[in-house]
């Protein structure tokens, strides 16, 4: 029997203009990445930039049955972080299905 799994991931940049220090920029996105798991069950973690003060890079994965179900997974994460942090702006982000 085969199993159909879709695994989607995201990265996602953002700016953290109010950030004046790492410590700072950690709150941000500790808070941020939990509220994340919270409401949509996925994967993430900050992958990538993470000695820069104002700049973060997330990861997020989701497994699904779907590449469709993914996909709308993962643009509603783009669009929570839109809605709940317009501090820290989206400046670029990538989906990609495997």
């Amino acid at each position: 029997m085969s199993i159909a799994m879709i695994i989607g991931s995201c990265t996602i940049h953002l700016h953290i203009a109010t950030a004046q220090s790492l410590k700072e920029k950690r709150q941000v996105l500790r808070s941020l990445i939990a509220r994340i798991r919270n409401e949509f069950n996925v994967s993430v973690a900050e992958v990538d930039d993470q000695d820069r003060w104002q700049s973060a890079i997330l990861g997020v994965a989701v497994v699904a049955t779907d590449q469709a179900h993914a996909q709308r997974q993962l643009e509603s994460v783009v669009s929570f972080i839109e809605r709940q942090r317009p501090d820290c702006p989206l400046l670029t982000y990538e989906i990609e299905m495997l």
